[in-house]
């Protein structure tokens, strides 16, 4: 079982990333999936999660009306599209799945910076 993140980088204040994390070694469309960030010196926290079947979509409050989760079960991928971004967006971007256990991916760094 495995999550690879990929896409973050470097970007302006107000620009746009695609993130996209590929799932492999599971039958993805049955598991949920989420994105979850971690910036320096703070815990970890939920971004956006997804549903499995009818793909319904929960976001945290700073983020609503900026970021869009998606999914694409063919391809056992999930998407984070992330518009007008700021500073306090800058962190390591994670995907996240649960079976039995919870799985993390590697991880993908986003720097919000002019």
């Amino acid at each position: 079982v495995q999550l690879v993140e990929s896409g973050g980088g470097l970007v302006q204040p107000g620009g746009s990333l695609r993130l996209t994390c590929a799932g492999s070694g599971f039958t993805f469309w049955r598991y949920g999936m989420s994105w979850y960030r971690q910036a320096p010196g703070k815990e970890r926290e939920l971004v956006a999660g997804i549903s499995s079947g009818s793909g319904s979509t929960n976001y945290a409050d700073s983020v609503k009306g900026r970021f869009t989760i998606s999914r694409n079960n063919a391809k056992n991928t999930v998407y984070l599209e992330m518009n007008s971004l700021k500073p306090e967006d800058t962190a390591v971007y994670y995907c996240r799945t649960f079976m039995d256990r919870i799985i993390w991916g590697q991880g993908t760094q986003v720097t919000v910076s002019s």
